[in-house]
């Protein structure tokens, strides 16, 4: 078995749903994502891309111009009920448009024209962030449960942002690990993200402020000069 074989048949567990209303693009990516053994769904409209990713598939590939609803609007009603990892799509590259697309839940961002190397370089970095055999995440008196978009410490009830689940999520599934700002940055952001990564620093505060201050053993860790670390 070569390499080629044995990576088509590990991707083959995953799914992913494809909403693009450009026939040729959608014949060419499906044809390719098949090759690498992953599953294809397609969808030609935001409605229906909607309706399919709500069943959650494993990733979802998603044009920012769609018929019926957008791409900005398609991801902000999915990440309203599912943390499914979501890369957009689209032939608008100014930051504005970017920052949008990042605001409204999408974890990546791929402008148009790309190579579909890097394209399938983007879905294996989102799908091994997101391991399907690790659905419930914790650490301590923590729990991420991932299918059902729920936080909860000591079994209380945490209500976090989007962008503030996104980076406990990335925490969590790298728990242990010390990272620094640069790496948390765009691990969550994405690397096209044009920011300070100050931000990241505003955003551990807003995650401690929910997670750590109500409670007297604190989960997020500070090494100074290196980074941050959600230790157990």
């Amino acid at each position: 078995m070569n390499a080629a074989t044995s990576a088509a048949e590990e991707n083959r567990k995953y799914k992913i749903l494809l909403v693009e209303d450009d026939t040729q693009i959608t014949r060419v990516l499906k044809l390719e994502l098949e090759h690498e053994g992953y599953e294809v769904d397609t969808a030609a409209d935001g409605l229906s891309g909607l309706e399919k990713a709500l069943k959650e598939p494993d990733l979802v590939v998603l044009d920012l111009m769609l018929p019926k609803l957008d791409g900005l609007e398609v991801a902000a009603r999915v990440r309203a009920k599912s943390r499914v990892p979501i890369i957009m799509l689209t032939a608008k590259d100014r930051i504005p448009d970017r920052v949008a697309g990042l605001d409204r839940g999408a974890d990546d961002y791929v402008v148009k024209p790309f190579s579909i190397e890097e394209l399938l370089a983007r879905i294996r970095a989102r799908l091994r962030d997101r391991d399907p055999h690790e659905n419930v995440l914790t650490v301590k008196d923590l729990v991420m449960d991932r299918d059902r978009h729920e936080v909860t410490r000591a079994g209380q009830a945490i209500h976090l942002t989007a962008k503030e689940y996104a980076l406990l999520e990335y925490l969590l599934l790298h728990r242990n690990k010390v990272h620094s700002r640069d790496e948390l940055f765009n691990g969550v952001w994405g690397s096209d993200f044009l920011g300070d990564s100050n931000l990241i620093d505003v955003y551990i505060r807003y995650l401690r402020g929910k997670i750590d201050d109500p409670f007297s053993d604190k989960l997020v860790q500070t090494v100074r000069g290196v980074g941050y670390a959600l230790k157990d």
